[in-house]
Formats: C-alpha cells, sequence, structure tokens
C-alpha cells in the first residue's frame, strides 16, 4: 500500500462530499432496466460503490487532509429554479413520498432522493461560490445522484437535477460570470446540459462521447446550438473502441481551440469515468493518466482566461473497481500534487490494441472540425 504522507498540493482544491450521497437509493433494479418476470432483480449499476470507493482511496491516499473540504447543504427550490420549472421539484416530491420508483426515464429513487439530490445540487453551488470568490483555486464535487442528462422537466439517465448546469446559472447570477464553458467527458451525451444551454452564446457546451450511445439519435456532432447559441455547442462523437489516442487527438485539434476562442472566465467539468476501459456500459479505453492529461490540459486554458477556477462535477463511471484511480488522478492535477499515485491498472490498460489514433477516429474529428469551424 502507498501512503502520500509526504503530499503537498500548490493549488487550494477544493473536496465537497456527503455520507448522503451514497444514500441515494437507486433500488435493486438489473443493471439499468427495472426487474420484471424475465428480468431478475439485481443491483443498479449506479450503486453508491464507485464513489464511495473513491472517497476511500482518497482517504486511504493521505491525499483528503490536503484538500479543502466542504459539508454541502441542500439547495433551496428558488436555487433548484434556475433550470428546473417547480412541476419538476414536485414530481420528484410526489414519486419520493410514495416510496419511491422510476422518476423520469430510467431513473430510479427511494424516498431520500430528493433530500439527496437537493445536496448534490448544493454541493455545486456551494463550490461555484468558494471558487468565484477566490477562497479556492478549483473544486471537485463528489455528488450523487449525477446530473448531465436531466434536463428541466424530465429526470433521465440516473440524474434527477442538472447539477453542474445549475451551477453554471449561479455563477452567471449570483457572480456575473459572462463566459462560461462546460467540457463532459462522460461515455454518454450530455443531452441535459446541451438542451439548457442551446441557444445561449454565453455558455460553450462540449461533450465527447461515445456515438449514439445513450441516449439514443443524441449528441451529434451537426448539433451546434441554434438562434443566438449557434456554435456554442460542440459535439464529437467518437467511435466506440476509442482510447488514448482518439481522445487527445480530439481535445487538440476541437476542444482546446473552441475553449481559446471563446475565452471561458469559468470551466464546469462534468466529469464522467464511463469513458474508462474498464466501464461496464461503455466501449472506450481511457486510463487515469488520461483523465489527468485532460484536467491539465483545461487547467491551461483556466489560467489563462479564468483565473485557474475550475469546477469538477461527478458523473458516471460503473466499474467500482476502477472509477477511484480515475478521480483521485483528476484530483491530483486540480491540486497539482507533488507526488502522484501510480494506478496500478494504467500500464495494462495502456497496452490495448487500439490505444492510438487510428484513421477513422482522424477522420472523423476533421469532420467535426469541418461542421464546426466552419
Amino acid at each position: 500500500m502507498q501512503f502520500h504522507s509526504d503530499t503537498k498540493c500548490a493549488r487550494r482544491t477544493g473536496w465537497v462530499t456527503s455520507e448522503l450521497y451514497y444514500w441515494h437509493d437507486t433500488q435493486n433494479w438489473c443493471g439499468f432496466l427495472e426487474p420484471g418476470l424475465t428480468l431478475q432483480p439485481g443491483v443498479h449499476v449506479e450503486n453508491p460503490e464507485t464513489k464511495r470507493r473513491m472517497h476511500g482511496l482518497v482517504e486511504a491516499l493521505d491525499l483528503a487532509p490536503r484538500l479543502h473540504a466542504l459539508r454541502p447543504q441542500p439547495a433551496s427550490d428558488e436555487v433548484i429554479r434556475l433550470v428546473h420549472p417547480q412541476s419538476h421539484i414536485d414530481h420528484i416530491a410526489s414519486v419520493c413520498s410514495g416510496g419511491g420508483g422510476d422518476m423520469g426515464e430510467l431513473t430510479p429513487g427511494g424516498r431520500a432522493t430528493l433530500d439527496i439530490a437537493r445536496l448534490a445540487v448544493g454541493g455545486v453551488v456551494a463550490a461555484v461560490d468558494k471558487v468565484m470568490t477566490g477562497e479556492w483555486d478549483n473544486g471537485y464535487v463528489l455528488c450523487r445522484p449525477p446530473g448531465h442528462h436531466a434536463e428541466p422537466e424530465k429526470a433521465m439517465g440516473f440524474c434527477i437535477f442538472a447539477n453542474a448546469a445549475i451551477g453554471v446559472k449561479h455563477a452567471q447570477k449570483a457572480h456575473g460570470v459572462e463566459r462560461v464553458a462546460t467540457i463532459d467527458w462522460d461515455v454518454h451525451h450530455g443531452n441535459g446540459t446541451e438542451k439548457i444551454f442551446y441557444d445561449d452564446p454565453s455558455v460553450l457546451t462540449i461533450s465527447l462521447h461515445q456515438d449514439n450511445l445513450y441516449p439514443p439519435n443524441s449528441g451529434a456532432l451537426a448539433a451546434t446550438g441554434e438562434g443566438a447559441g449557434k456554435g456554442a455547442n460542440l459535439n464529437i462523437p467518437l467511435p466506440p473502441g476509442s482510447g488514448s489516442g482518439a481522445y487527445r487527438h480530439a481535445f487538440e485539434k476541437l476542444v482546446l481551440p473552441a475553449l481559446e476562442a471563446f475565452k471561458p472566465e469559468l470551466i464546469v467539468i462534468p466529469s464522467g469515468f464511463d469513458s474508462c476501459a474498464l466501464d461496464p456500459l461503455g466501449m472506450q479505453m481511457l486510463e487515469s493518466r488520461d483523465y489527468a492529461w485532460m484536467t491539465e490540459r483545461l487547467m491551461e486554458v483556466a489560467d489563462r482566461h479564468a483565473k485557474g477556477r475550475i469546477i469538477v462535477t461527478h458523473e458516471g463511471g460503473y466499474s467500482a473497481v476502477y472509477v477511484p484511480y480515475c478521480g483521485v488522478a483528476v484530483l491530483e492535477a486540480l491540486s497539482e500534487t507533488n507526488v502522484r499515485f501510480e494506478d496500478p491498472f494504467a500500464d495494462f490498460i495502456a497496452q490495448y490494441g487500439g490505444q492510438s489514433l487510428t484513421p477513422d477516429q482522424e477522420k472523423l474529428v476533421k469532420t467535426v472540425n469541418d461542421a464546426f469551424f466552419q
């Protein structure tokens, strides 16, 4: 076991967690489908284990004392209404009061889900406040339930409220931020964030995702925004099997140029680790060093344009074995630790066939480039 007793952090990184995040009840679904006569009850893929184990690894590596911990408080209806109408909040409350159930599309919850979802939003909003007032340089919110699929009037894809999007709206309303960029590397398309800001030129939404995985027929490269928001939505639908080479090439050719042109004053990262090589729901091949690399590139942009301000919201990722190492890699990058933990899985994943950029992946990136930067 490796301990980081001599770890020092060059940046003040906030660390928002709550034991109650792990108490969100996704019921005994069969993977991600509701049980029935042909679907034996089991364990929902969005269960507490991945995030609880990440929290545990942060503690075990002695990284936690070097971070700036914050206990979240529940968000009010007023804050949630920055994105969602009261009718959506009332709907979630009604399902909870009835004992729980599916709250939208593939989104089970229990009696306490509304209260815990309020804590998820509250954690993101508090992190925004800490970063925008300069108390923290950046922040990581290990929130649950996740949020990037939630649409204004619909819970979907395990997401109740649009945590990251509410954080963006709060930054704009409470702190006068004029330009915010979101970079979503979850393996699934960030449809909720896209829909919320699709006609908003003040928010650049970027999603790197596996092509046509979830939601179906969502996240096409031709969807670049509408109205005043035309050109402020960048979808990068990577083919299944994309690894380090494809993601880093897409970052260098698409993500970073788009950010440099936009000059965000705040960067928000809906961070899903289901694009990792060991995830049961995705077919991409990233390892922890790829997430650290992407984080570091975004930090360079943030240093130039946003005074280093970055908020990470934890989204998907369903490998209880591997998510903790990916999350620690991002935390180490954010805090600029002087010691980096050696991921025991990384070298195995790096040797997978297809990690290098392939001609079809390079062609796809060029096609996206031509569509977005026309």
